[in-house]
């Protein structure tokens, strides 16, 4: 079965995915990011172990962790993916066998990889374990897809650079699941094949140790005249961010079986509000394909964890100087992140919340939660566990009592404006 959209003037035909729908997966840089992504929508979530990912400065996980991630997981109906995708030198192999083992033992249900040799060697030793073929790789066309196919793998997560059309295309002539970024930090170089980490800090980002030099500020000359100074106007590399938010239907229609989040790096409130808006968006869409609209509310939660400008990336059109951003970025997302509810008490509509920034009597915060779950109100009174009144919740991680306006769940979260 296919289905044809246009977009653009372009027909767009692609077999119809092979999942029942397309899988949400999410980035999870710690144990803590790892339950906030399934709690707030996530089918299956990546994270790194200790070894062979390109994350090394994440909190990565022990393999009690990941065991214990697994555990959490399951409750959900949701999957762990772990990232090997290096390119190995000679002293990396050493230990990998045992490595391997050890991830089908913790119970994961895949790694992502990119190294022939890696691929092979979990397909000898660990064969409980899916393979699918890393974004590192570059797969941008069916025949490659095809190579990759035949070598056993189920899962191609192909490169940011491909086109809705060049996707429409593979899905029309392989029957195998793609994976594809749909938001999150773009490479400014060939999908993370950069060297300059390795030239300006001696940092190999194909070995997890990447700078992201491409955000620093540089001062730009042409014929040896400074055309354009750090101090005063930078000149950066740096890449808009991706959001697809608006444009599911055409993702899903052409057949992408996996929609990939970036941002291993990133915080719990990113996660979960990114998290919270694709589920809430892919939902609607399934229930009613015909009549579905995108809500203007799922595009502004995008906005208050965005860290920088968004875009489309390659999807409709390759892109140029609009793109990218020339002037000093301004990372800094409207909201911050102030507190998660642990427990919640409907006689007396008092909520314990434990507090992750400052925050005061007199503030308005807005509460969230998965599906949708949302509220604002001002902060009345702030009390502490001994039932001492507090003129602030100022300590990292402080359990504060707090009287919310609705009923509130735990892991729900309560955020602030700072801008």
């Amino acid at each position: 079965m296919s289905a044809t959209i246009t977009k653009g003037g372009a027909k767009l035909t692609g077999r119809r995915h092979r999942l029942d729908r397309p899988e949400l997966l999410a980035p999870a840089g710690s144990l803590e990011k790892l339950k906030f992504a399934v709690h707030y929508g996530a089918d299956a979530v990546y994270i790194g172990g200790q070894k062979y990912g390109l994350r090394s400065n994440a909190d990565n996980f022990s393999f009690d962790e990941m065991r214990e991630g697994v555990e959490f997981a399951k409750r959900y109906g949701a999957k762990v993916f772990v990232a090997t995708n290096i390119y190995a030198h000679n002293e990396d192999i050493e230990g990998l066998e045992d490595y391997l083992r050890n991830l089908q033992d913790a119970g994961i249900s895949a790694v992502i990889a990119a190294d022939p040799a890696i691929i092979e060697t979990v397909q000898r030793v660990a064969p409980k374990l899916e393979v699918h073929l890393s974004t590192q790789q570059s797969v941008l066309n069916w025949r490659t897809v095809q190579f990759w196919k035949e070598e056993g793998l189920p899962r191609v997560v192909l490169a940011r650079e491909t086109s809705l059309e060049e996707i429409a295309e593979i899905k029309s002539k392989v029957d195998i699941e793609i994976e594809a970024f749909i938001h999150g930090a773009m490479c400014s170089s060939f999908s993370g094949r950069c060297v300059l980490s390795n030239h300006f800090t001696d940092r190999d980002s194909n070995r997890g140790g990447c700078c992201q030099s491409c955000r620093w500020k540089y001062d730009l000359f042409v014929d040896e005249e400074m055309i354009a100074s750090e101090e005063d106007n930078a000149f950066t590399m740096s890449s808009k961010d991706l959001c697809m938010i608006e444009h599911l239907p055409e993702l899903i229609e052409v057949g992408v079986d996996s929609f990939k989040i970036e941002g291993r790096m990133k915080s719990v409130h990113y996660v979960a509000t990114v998290v919270n808006a694709y589920r809430q968006a892919i939902d609607a869409y399934f229930a009613d394909p015909q009549g579905y609209e995108l809500k203007p509310q799922w595009v502004e939660e995008i906005h208050k964890a965005a860290n920088r400008p968004l875009n489309t990336g390659f999807f409709f059109d390759t892109p140029g100087t609009e793109d990218h951003i020339y002037e000093p970025e301004d990372k800094q997302a409207p909201y911050d992140f102030a507190g998660v509810v642990q427990s919640y008490d409907a006689d007396s509509g008092i909520a314990i919340i434990q507090q992750r920034n400052n925050f005061k009597p007199g503030q308005e915060v807005e509460f969230f939660g998965p599906g949708g779950t949302f509220f604002k109100q001002v902060i009345t009174e702030i009390q502490d566990e001994e039932g001492n009144v507090l003129d602030a919740a100022r300590h990292p991680l402080q359990r504060v009592l707090v009287r919310t306006e609705q009923p509130v769940k735990p892991m729900d979260m309560m955020r602030k404006r700072i801008r």
